[in-house]
């Protein structure tokens, strides 16, 4: 194994963010090795994508450093991360609602490769540009409404397109903020389907209601309780842990997480 091997594909060193005099996310500490299957669970409130929103450079934080493959990133801006590999899905679509599904993709594969001065001339006159954002709608079975507007799409589907965005970034940290959110019961597998099939060296981070979802995804967990970690360890150990289910799960066991 190489040195380079080794440096974790992201670090999250000491990070601190208030609202006013609101702590909401204190002194976390996270990492994710290269290959990472790691949830992000925690109470309703707790700050999960408070802390996406500092990982990804939405919001700044008033303390710590975050590393992309070893590289402090603490003060680069939302689009030179993605640039640098870091991808990332919202609780709510952030899509072109009045361009087609097709659009969506070339635009960000045009965005990618630096070629969006004519943003959907250049990025549509390429074959390749096309064939590649096909590819990945049909890795969501979406292929069939590449040519209709996004508004158009029922919101499970406008779901599936922004992983599609998403993964058409080529993302070596990618950061799912509640995918399954709205997508049809019998659709929510396809988006477990397709990250089962991403490069096994891309990290992922889950931030997921669905203890389902989340079972059947993650190799470890990470319990976030008012802004700070509560513990981190394999699904079965955090499941049966006591302070876990005495602040998140209820004694019970079963009681899914809530957002936030």
């Amino acid at each position: 194994m190489t040195a380079a091997s080794q440096v974790p594909a992201l670090e999250v060193q000491g990070l601190n963010r208030a609202f006013g005099a609101l702590p909401v996310t204190r002194d976390v500490n996270l990492t994710l090795q290269r290959g990472a299957r790691r949830a992000l669970i925690g109470p309703n409130g707790a700050g999960k994508t408070t802390l996406v929103n500092l990982i990804t450079g939405a919001l700044k934080p008033n303390s710590g450093r975050v590393l992309l493959n070893g590289e402090d990133i603490t003060n680069v801006s939302q689009t030179v991360r993605a640039r640098r590999g870091l991808a990332r899905t919202f609780q709510i679509n952030q899509l072109f609602r009045g361009l087609t599904v097709l659009e969506n993709i070339c635009m960000t594969i045009g965005e990618r490769d630096g070629n969006c001065n004519n943003m959907w001339r250049s990025a549509g006159a390429k074959r390749a540009v096309i064939d590649e954002a096909l590819d990945h709608l049909e890795s969501l079975r979406l292929v069939d409404e590449s040519l209709r507007l996004v508004r158009e799409l029922p919101y499970g589907r406008q779901r599936l397109v922004e992983i599609a965005i998403a993964l058409a970034q080529k993302p070596r940290v990618l950061l799912l903020d509640e995918p399954a959110a709205g997508v049809p019961s019998s659709e929510s597998h396809l988006i477990l389907d397709v990250v089962d099939r991403l490069d096994p060296d891309i990290a992922i981070l889950i931030i997921e209601h669905d203890m389902d979802v989340v079972y059947r995804f993650a190799k470890e967990i990470t319990v976030l309780v008012q802004g700070a970690v509560l513990v981190e360890g394999a699904p079965d150990a955090i499941m049966n842990n006591e302070q876990v289910r005495a602040v998140y799960l209820g004694q019970d066991g079963h009681r899914g997480p809530a957002h936030g």
